[in-house]
């Protein structure tokens, strides 16, 4: 709930969008009403009802949840002083003696004041104190019996801790948060269709950390490209292929995932595509490059558009022309740059100025005749090892998810 004020916030300010403030003020209200954040909902309220009256029920609801706040930090502070001593906190942790059965000894502290402790976190994370739910998270998952696969609060304080994160634009510790949760969903003892509902909320909350991690882009392919993630996107939210694709064509290290992307494409064109996946679809499927073309100018809409892919749509934007103009090259020796300028959706200039550095850069091997305003291009096969390379490269992540499968069959059949 509480990722979605960013995303308001992004609504609100892109003039490309063109909501009306006050609908969008609306949105945020609603958002804020099964939250601790009275204060800020009284806040939006004046502004669209443009009065400074405070109505009777959400005066009442901040009393209630003043008062909460209080009793939660009187029942608290036993472990509050605690957690408080770090270097004591973190010698008992050292030594593994951070467990419930020490806190009782020792603090006099039940697992129901611990389960307590977590319920103060959250209160706190709903009051938008991210700061010190983070805080207050991390400690009561330091104790050994509130871990995050065996116990169902310390899994959701876990999903706390990655939210709070988020929300604090801490993106290295989120990107850890994520790859703990990542393994905590694996790990639990829990149904398939739970799982895939945990996998599929996971894929879409790391969304923030992918588009701002500086090794976003390319972890964001391993991670969607994972068996498990793969069959989640697929089966939940075909909708974030839209990211995926984003990933593979803005990475130029990671072209040779491109073939199962368009699979998966494929697979998925009944279900959902946008322009960034019909963009493909027309280029490595159905070779048309008028349609890539057109597909590239509603891309750059859409890029514009989307909260997590608007810093990144000058680069989708060079890659993609690279993209068409590779392909393009591919079939023919002999190009004239005004055509190609034209399915580029640039002008001759500027395609030919493009073209140069590519040339320069020793990303084509090309020359460009002047005279005649074409660019001749030169032989470009791939050597007998590069070919070995490609063929042989997913050998080992392949015969591991098999042997992965065998263990898993023979488990099953001995059970």
């Amino acid at each position: 709930l509480h990722l979605m004020f960013p995303l308001l916030e992004f609504v609100e300010v892109n003039k490309l969008l063109k909501y009306d403030r006050i609908e969008v003020q609306k949105a945020r209200l609603a958002l804020l009403k099964p939250t601790n954040m009275v204060d800020y909902a009284i806040e939006i309220h004046q502004d669209i009802a443009g009065t400074e009256d405070t109505p009777a029920d959400m005066a009442t609801q901040r009393d209630e949840v003043y008062e909460k706040m209080g009793r939660l930090e009187s029942e608290n502070k036993t472990l509050e002083t605690f957690f408080a001593d770090k270097d004591a906190v973190r010698t008992l942790e050292e030594q593994g003696s951070l467990n419930l059965e020490y806190l009782a000894s020792n603090n006099n502290v039940t697992p129901e004041a611990l389960d307590n402790y977590y319920r103060y976190a959250k209160f706190k994370y709903d009051c938008g104190d991210y700061e010190t739910a983070n805080t207050m998270l991390t400690d009561y998952l330091r104790v050994e019996e509130t871990k995050s696969v065996t116990t169902t609060l310390g899994f959701n304080a876990q999903w706390g801790k990655f939210g709070a994160e988020i929300l604090l634009k801490n993106w290295d510790k989120a990107m850890a948060e994520m790859n703990t949760l990542k393994k905590a969903i694996e790990d639990r003892d829990s149904s398939d269709k739970e799982q895939l509902q945990q996998r599929t909320w996971l894929l879409h909350w790391s969304l923030f950390v992918f588009f701002n991690h500086p090794k976003g882009k390319d972890l964001i392919i391993d991670t969607f490209f994972a068996e498990s993630h793969i069959q989640a996107i697929q089966t939940n939210a075909p909708w974030l292929l839209r990211y995926l694709t984003a990933a593979v064509i803005i990475n130029k290290r990671r072209r040779n995932e491109l073939k199962s992307l368009v699979r998966v494409i494929q697979q998925e064109q009944y279900t959902y595509s946008d322009p960034l996946t019909k963009f493909l679809e027309c280029l490595y499927v159905n070779f048309d490059f008028e349609g890539a073309q057109e597909k590239l100018h509603e891309c750059k809409l859409v890029l514009q558009s989307d909260y997590f892919l608007c810093n990144s749509t000058d680069e989708f934007m060079e890659n993609a022309r690279l993209f068409i103009f590779e392909t393009y090259c591919r079939i023919h020796q002999k190009i004239d740059i005004s055509m190609l300028a034209q399915k580029l959706a640039m002008e001759s200039e500027d395609a030919e100025r493009w073209i140069v550095n590519l040339i320069r850069g020793a990303y084509l091997d090309a020359k460009i005749d002047s005279n005649h305003g074409t660019v001749i291009m030169g032989s470009n096969f791939p050597t007998v090892y590069q070919q070995v390379i490609d063929k042989t490269k997913d050998l080992t992540i392949r015969s591991y998810q098999l042997a992965a499968n065998i263990e898993r069959h023979t488990l099953s059949g001995a059970l």
